[in-house]
């Protein structure tokens, strides 16, 4: 009886086409190097292909800017953020530029004005009425 041979789907035969098969043969060493390096790395031997080739270099440094870039500006977007909610600042009184308040004598005076002047939360002062 002889073995029915299957028809290969469509999408198979797309995919074969669109990734050959590469073969060779090569000596003992350099196949025992090529496992030692797919093993180690944990990456295939289309991977230590690609590497060979340059190809995979190029896109992890391009994966490494674009990472890069994206830390760079969500790190700036966050600080932009944080510093327009919690930043203070007032005018000076002789020439009206802007001073950031940032020293620990600074907080402290502003912290016992505050109090001093009764400064506290809209609902506690309505509760006091």
């Amino acid at each position: 009886m002889a073995k029915a041979i299957r028809k290969k789907a469509p999408s198979r035969l797309r995919y074969e086409q669109a990734h050959p098969t590469v073969s060779c043969r090569v000596p003992r060493e350099v196949y025992d190097r090529l496992q030692a390096v797919k093993e180690a790395d944990g990456k295939s031997f289309a991977d230590v292909l690609k590497i060979g080739l340059g190809i995979l270099e190029v896109e992890a440094k391009e994966k490494a800017e674009v990472r890069k870039q994206g830390h760079a500006e969500g790190y700036r977007k966050g600080y932009a953020e944080a510093e327009h909610l919690y930043k203070v600042i007032y005018p000076c009184n002789a020439c009206r530029k802007m001073l950031t308040v940032t020293s620990r004598e600074e907080k402290e005076a502003i912290k016992k004005y505050m109090q001093e002047h009764g400064w506290g939360h809209s609902a506690c002062h309505e509760k006091r009425r």
